[in-house]
């Protein structure tokens, strides 16, 4: 009976689990919500050894027909979820080629260590020319796409985005 009650338990458990992973994903996706400056964000350098496993993420990236025509302005990119895995590209942009254009999307194939439900996304921009991204989308191993709309120039040498996570225990974001 004792296993019975346990196998019972460990299903409920289960059920839970799947049911606040998707609700947290669609709440995330769907959040209207405006990007903000985060001057306080600093790139997770203290993965631990459980990050070893490492997954693909796609990203997609609109810029905005009102941005400039092109920009050579380094573009880094952090994201990541509540429980401190982070997934860090120190620059996507290449001069030589026509990333970033006014009213194009980009498709990146980045790796990093695997993450639960994403909730934070930050762009860095350092440069002069100036760019405005629409929106980012996050396509992961095993989770829904994410996406981040921006659709406002992101400000020198800071990091802009969102954080939408939520305090988990042992973990801040």
């Amino acid at each position: 009976m004792g296993g019975r009650n346990s196998a019972v338990l460990l299903l409920l458990v289960l059920i839970a689990a799947a049911f606040f992973t998707f609700s947290q994903a669609r709440s995330i996706a769907s959040t209207p919500t405006k990007p903000h400056v985060f001057r306080s964000f600093t790139i997770n350098t203290n993965q631990s050894a459980v990050t070893a496993r490492s997954c693909s993420y796609t990203l997609t990236i609109k810029t905005s027909c009102s941005s400039p025509k092109y920009t050579r302005d380094r573009v880094s990119i952090a994201f990541g979820d509540a429980y401190g895995f982070e997934v860090y590209a120190p620059r996507l942009d290449n001069p030589s080629s026509k990333i970033f254009e006014r009213c194009s999307t980009d498709t990146f194939q980045i790796r990093g260590p695997c993450t639960y439900e994403i909730c934070y996304l930050n762009l860095l921009r350092v440069g002069s020319d100036g760019w405005k991204p629409e929106s980012v989308k996050v396509y992961g191993p095993d989770r829904p796409v994410i996406t981040f709309k921006y659709n406002k120039f992101l400000p020198n040498g800071v990091w802009f985005g969102f954080n939408h996570c939520r305090k988990v225990s042992g973990s801040v974001i």
